[in-house]
């Protein structure tokens, strides 16, 4: 089995009021059937309202990102899966449910993760 990252920034997320709480539903019931299926490991959306900060070895934090995270938003969903494929069919249903097209990333194997 591999862990998937599966993801979208906010940005591409475009719904009306009306339709934000059966988009939220859809969500859900994806979410519950990954639970069924014994394949979801973690889930949830950035919370923007609270600034990153960036946190270095000896414990100093300061006011800032990466660069290249700075636009760092939106949801997240992590399944560990049998195969890419199958990430992939996971990932359609997301974006059925969430009415924006899912990134698939794959995370490396680590024997002692």
């Amino acid at each position: 089995m591999t862990k998937y990252l599966i993801s979208f920034p906010s940005a591409a997320m475009v719904l009306s009021e009306d339709d934000f709480a059966a988009v939220s539903d859809a969500a859900h019931a994806v979410i519950q059937e990954a639970k069924a299926a014994g394949v979801y490991v973690f889930g949830g959306g950035i919370d923007e309202d609270v600034a990153p900060v960036l946190v270095a070895g000896d414990g100093t934090v300061t006011d800032d990102t990466y660069p290249q995270t700075r636009e760092f938003s939106g949801g997240i969903t992590i399944l560990d899966l049998p195969s890419r494929e199958a990430a992939q069919e996971w990932a359609a249903k997301l974006a059925a449910a969430c009415r924006c097209s899912q990134e698939l990333r794959q995370f490396g194997e680590d024997p002692a993760s």
